[in-house]
């Protein structure tokens, strides 16, 4: 007779998880066993927090269930930042929680109030008896809801005598459809609209042909938020991303829309950057599966509560209903010459910043891009320099950029792209990284050299946490606390067993690319001494919402 433990490790690997991430000790001892035993991939990071990112960038760039395995009491409290991140950004996250059920227990945790606190769900099993349904609803809340998940599993219970079972297939996410009239009222928006906007959100990554399709028949421009940023690379009349990180022609189109439509995207702060790029005529339409998220960050004058895909093609039946043709809209020679010259950073003019021994951060990123492979995944860190590879380091796809910023926590892209890694091991993984999140998280070079991982590290070095220095700075505040004495991080990373290369000027980019040509056995670390003179372009509208 197996445990409840083993039975849960056996059968979430006969329902298809085939790789986990975490972290080994004593009450997820057994549960993790049974998952390799059963035919999983147990990655085992360095710390939990690394290992709850790894998990969310595995899920994000998958597609599939991310996993992650903790030990009761610290091991959950190590993994709540990146447990955080990913129930802030709807990631289909299982999290295995043993706990410690007496209260007077070291280990004790309130697993209900961290789950809440957070943002994520808890599913406490009960006991060897309902075991099975305990794992079920957990796993169908995962995946069918797109939820980050605790199983709770109770020290004592873990320890019973189960017999073995197996979960029912996840029941997909229904495609909801929006009313008929209020399909309807989109359809009359779009026919009226002479300049449309399509902003496409995380929420709208499987529609892509069918927000296409649209945008194609009534002249729309097509916009993602940040964390979709790939979706439409390629697509004609493609601005690129909408809000802070708009190029200024992107910028100064998004403003001039007189229709903006969010396919499910919040539409917050950093996405219209605090609203100033919405014309005080514009109508604003909002699509999302979840009710609660329409009109959250910004007026609304149309909200469409439906999937993403579900919905255009509604509207489409509608607009065919009417024997609506296509309509040139906001699409024309003028628009389409400006975007060939204006839609990439790159394409927009800027001053060299001269400081002795230091790149500038643009140089670096157009140098790096020119180099890099087509086919790669870039993890974006948090902090000052995080707009330079966002935006100047192309991407193949949604798939192929990672943005772990709902929580805006800093120290968590080495692990994002470790876990990216796992999931698209035909791509190269980059890591782009401020000197402060490099350091918080550098225990993972250990994990992506351990697994051989074909992985670019680019520290944008400037001995500070360079948003509060720039922040804070010209108002004459002290900025002791957060600047720092020179820090050798290629020598720390050689001692890790990656290759390395400071830079200091674009002819020591010479090194990276012996690297991409040679076997790439080993991750290579970048320590970038980037120029610190001047704020990235971003940063004075991203602390407009602190």
């Amino acid at each position: 007779m197996t445990t409840v433990a083993s039975a849960i490790g056996a059968a979430l690997a006969r329902a298809g998880v085939r790789t986990a991430f975490g972290l080994v000790g004593s009450g997820n001892f057994h549960v993790t066993n049974a998952l390799t035993a059963a035919g999983a991939r147990f990655i085992a990071a360095r710390h939990e927090g690394g290992a709850a990112v790894m998990a969310d960038a595995y899920a994000r760039v998958s597609g599939q269930l991310g996993v992650l395995s903790v030990h009761q009491g610290p091991g959950l409290t190590n993994a709540l930042t990146g447990i955080a991140e990913a129930a802030k950004s709807r990631t289909p996250l299982l999290v295995l929680a043993p706990a410690a059920t007496h209260p007077r227990s070291n280990f004790y945790l309130d697993e209900a109030a961290l789950a809440e606190a957070i943002g994520a769900r808890l599913v406490r099993v009960g006991s060897a008896a309902t075991a099975a349904a305990d794992l079920t609803c957990a796993y169908q809340l995962a995946v069918s809801e797109r939820r980050t998940v605790l199983l709770g599993l109770p020290l004592d219970v873990e320890t019973e005598p189960s017999p073995p079972f197996a979960l029912p297939a996840a029941r997909p996410a229904a495609a909801c459809e929006p009313e008929p009239d209020v399909a309807s009222a989109l359809a009359d928006a779009l026919l009226s609209a002479q300049r449309p906007v399509f902003i496409a959100g995380r929420g709208a990554r499987g529609a892509k042909a069918e927000i296409v399709q649209l945008a194609e028949r009534t002249g729309a421009l097509l916009a993602t938020s940040a964390v979709a940023r790939g979706l439409f690379r390629d697509v004609p009349f493609n601005l690129d991303v909408s809000g802070g990180f708009a190029t200024p022609a992107a910028a100064d189109l998004i403003r001039g829309a007189d229709l903006l439509v969010g396919w499910g995207c919040g539409l917050n702060m950093w996405t219209l950057r605090q609203g100033t790029l919405v014309g005080g005529g514009t109508t604003v339409a909002q699509v999302d599966v979840d009710p609660a998220a329409i009109g959250a960050h910004h007026r609304v004058n149309l909200g469409l509560v439906g999937d993403a895909a579900a919905t255009a093609r509604a509207v489409q039946r509608e607009l065919d209903r009417r024997a609506a043709g296509s309509q040139p809209g906001y699409r024309s020679d003028a628009v389409a010459k400006r975007l060939a010259a204006e839609s990439r950073w790159r394409d927009v003019p800027y001053q060299e910043r001269s400081e002795a021994g230091r790149i500038d951060p643009r140089t670096l990123s157009i140098a790096l891009d020119r180099l890099l492979p087509a086919e790669r995944t870039v993890a974006i860190d948090s902090g000052n320099f995080m707009g330079y590879p966002a935006m100047f380091l192309e991407v193949p796809d949604a798939e192929g950029f990672v943005f772990t910023q709902a929580f805006q926590s800093v120290g968590l892209g080495l692990a994002s792209a470790i876990g990216a890694a796992v999931a698209r091991p035909d791509r190269l993984a980059v890591a782009a990284l401020g000197d402060g999140g490099a350091l918080m998280g550098i225990a993972e070079l250990e994990t992506a050299v351990r697994l051989g991982i074909d992985l670019l590290v680019v520290v944008y070095n400037d001995e500070a946490y360079g948003a509060e220095v720039h922040h804070f700075g010209p108002d004459g505040h002290p900025l002791e606390h957060v600047t720092f004495p020179p820090v050798d991080i290629a020598a720390i990373a050689s001692g890790f067993g990656c290759a390395s290369v400071t830079v200091r000027a674009p002819s020591d980019l010479g090194a990276v690319a012996r690297w991409l040509a040679g076997s790439r056995d080993r991750p290579f670390v970048v320590d970038a001494k980037v120029a610190r003179g001047e704020p990235s372009w971003w940063l004075a509208e991203a602390f407009r919402g602190h």
